[in-house]
């Protein structure tokens, strides 16, 4: 289906593209940092210790959906990015492990101001790892439930990725 107001891209579009679409080498401050999706989206850790995190993100104009409510598919990521957050403070550095299910329910829109995460690991079995988040508004008030499933790969390390923090 053909998008009025866009073409196809060109030949020297797509090439010009493929440097930028991967496979890419990510440099991050430490293990327990932003990688750049969350620096996009101007996430900020308050705290990820003992399997446990706190996370805020502003719901700034470029996070509204078309109704000027803050996109859950923003909110989504706040909540996945803490549980990982958590995640991190009881794993070594370099362990490579991915999101396997998730489960969100919307309690309240958000319409301005921050949105704060609260997450914590509720169970570990063998490789998987599960954990819940309760985001919250500015006003103190539940604003979406999430639960999720994490798997850490079998004899994997993370390898297109270095940490700041490594050099010496």
């Amino acid at each position: 289906m053909e998008v009025p107001g866009q073409n196809d891209e060109t030949a020297a579009e797509k090439n010009r593209l493929e440097k930028f679409t991967g496979p890419h080498q990510i440099e991050m401050e430490s293990w327990i940092s932003c990688a750049p999706y969350e620096g996009l989206l101007h996430m900020k850790i308050v705290e990820a210790v003992d399997g446990k995190a706190i996370l805020t993100m502003p719901f700034l104009m470029h996070f509204a959906q078309g109704a000027g409510l803050m996109h859950g598919g923003a909110l989504i990521s706040l909540a996945d990015t803490a549980l990982v957050m958590a995640i991190k403070s009881i794993l070594p550095p370099y362990t490579h492990f991915a999101t396997t299910h998730v489960e969100a329910r919307y309690l309240k829109p958000v319409k301005q101001g921050n949105v704060t995460a609260q997450a914590k690991l509720t169970g570990r079995q063998d490789r998987v790892i599960t954990g819940e988040v309760s985001l919250y508004n500015e006003s103190e008030e539940q604003v979406l439930t999430f639960t999720a499933q994490f798997k850490i790969a079998r004899d994997a390390r993370l390898k297109q990725v270095t940490f700041s923090d490594d050099r010496e």
